[in-house]
């Protein structure tokens, strides 16, 4: 098979490239006026133990960021194998996006997915420009992690399971 050859000008065969790398899925969600308000990010990657900092990267033309950076508090939640359906529901533009999402929110409005395999409490620390995407770093404040749940990956444009 030869290399894929490509401009890096060219979105559609750049965001092929980009999937040449698997990665996790999160759900960052919150309550906004008592309503469940989250996204699908699957451009999550850890940044310091001290301060604890993660970043996300969402795209500039997000409707749903808007009300999530305004929030006091989001909640991080990287899903679980089995959790496609919930990621393609969180990353809908039309909908209920939480009709068939088992949640729960904390007192400072964070909102959690049930079933994830990390819960990170976060607020937004710092955002930067980058491109057509906003790169997100979140401060940590607490979590629960469930280390033998599998992670749901995305690679290929698919979610893919990992071999044992």
């Amino acid at each position: 098979m030869s290399p894929l050859v490509m401009t890096p000008s060219d979105p559609a065969g750049l965001r092929q490239a980009y999937g040449c790398f698997p990665s996790g899925v999160t759900a960052l969600c919150a309550l906004d006026s008592g309503t469940p308000v989250g996204m699908a990010a699957s451009t999550f990657a850890p940044v310091s133990l001290e301060p604890p900092l993660v970043s996300v990267c969402v795209q500039d033309t997000s409707s749903t960021w808007p009300k999530l950076r305004k929030q006091s508090r989001l909640g991080l939640s990287v899903l679980a194998e089995g959790q496609d359906v919930i990621c393609r529901s969180l990353a809908g533009r039309d909908g209920n996006r939480f009709s068939d999402v088992d949640w729960e929110a904390s007192e400072d409005g964070s909102v959690y997915v049930h079933g994830a395999g990390l819960w990170l409490d976060c607020s937004v620390h710092s955002e930067f420009p980058g491109g057509d995407h906003t790169i997100v770093v979140l401060e940590i404040h607490g979590l629960k992690a469930e280390p033998d749940r599998e992670p749901l990956v995305f690679h290929g444009s698919r979610f893919r399971r990992l071999a044992v």
